[in-house]
């Protein structure tokens, strides 16, 4: 049995489609037999899916992963274990003893898996925080949550899964289209015409936000539409339950983030999601676990290039 984990530097990578490496191990189920570490080039979840099946390849451990990737991979017949981080080794240990949980699709985004470097960011940056399991401890590591010093623009959208919410010609078909996403004053957050690789997803199946993807759901081939979105169709409006407040005695190392760092916290189960902080005092400290581009109207160019 063959297991390939997103790779970088002795962990879990934090996002399969950007990975430039894969560890590749081979087991007898029980214990590891050989390893080996790869170069993928991060050449996009097509090209990968048909390296790591080339590879024989039985199951993918990941930190995060779009439903395009995910779709990709299944297709190939390849097992897919996503939000998972830390120490590579002592993730695939995890696997063989049944202990490693998956959070199925967990980055999806008005623009795919393209890249999503969590974390930590200066507050003047777009940093959408996809929730891709990304980023290293602060300092010490003793506080439980990431950062990380770049910035990437995407976002979650949530996963899909159950009926379509809308219907179309496109709807259930893998579509791949280019765009340019920008906000009301023409500033850009994102291009996949920049990163000079399309965006591939499941059209229906919630991997997108929902005004991305109901404009898509009608377009024909080589056509080119401008959408605008308002909140409700994009990311929604802040919602105050996510803001968090928790005492530095919980979170030991908490003390030492400032407001406006972007970290990650880590469930009971060792998921990550991102937050902000947004407030701090001297026992306490608060975070916005909101999505940055809640309540935000945005703008979109898709030209849908294929619909299959």
């Amino acid at each position: 049995m063959k297991i390939a984990v997103a790779y970088e530097n002795g962990n879990v990578f934090e996002h399969f489609g950007h990975s430039r490496q894969f560890k590749i191990y081979e087991t007898d189920g029980q214990n590891i037999v050989k390893e080996e570490v790869i170069e993928s080039e991060g050449s996009g979840h097509s090209a990968m899916a048909g390296l790591l099946a080339g590879l024989d390849i039985n199951a993918v451990i990941c930190g995060g992963i779009g439903g395009g990737a995910a779709n990709a991979l299944g297709e190939a017949g390849i097992e897919v274990y996503s939000g998972v981080s830390g120490n590579a080794d002592e993730a695939l240990e995890a696997y063989l003893n049944g202990e490693l949980i998956s959070e199925g699709v967990n980055c999806s985004h008005h623009s795919h898996e393209e890249e999503q470097n969590c974390g930590t960011a200066d507050t003047e940056n777009e940093s959408c925080g996809c929730g891709c399991g990304c980023g290293s401890d602060i300092d010490d590591g003793s506080c439980g949550c990431g950062s990380n010093e770049t910035s990437g623009c995407g976002g979650c959208s949530g996963c899909g899964g159950g009926a379509p919410l809308f219907d179309g010609a496109n709807v259930g078909k893998v579509c791949r289209v280019h765009y340019k996403g920008t906000f009301n004053d023409g500033t850009q957050f994102d291009s996949s015409y920049d990163r000079g690789e399309p965006l591939e997803f499941i059209c229906g199946a919630g991997q997108m936000i929902k005004g991305f993807d109901a404009a898509v759901a009608n377009m024909e081939v080589g056509q080119v539409v401008d959408v605008h979105l308002m909140p409700e169709e994009a990311y929604g409006m802040p919602d105050p339950a996510n803001i968090i407040t928790v005492a530095f005695e919980d979170m030991p190392g908490s003390e030492n983030l400032e407001i406006g760092n972007q970290v990650y916290l880590t469930t009971p189960y060792g998921q990550q999601f991102p937050v902000k902080v947004v407030d701090k005092d001297k026992e306490t400290i608060t975070f916005d676990a909101n999505h940055e581009m809640a309540g935000k109207e945005l703008n979109f160019k898709i030209e849908l290039l294929s619909a299959e």
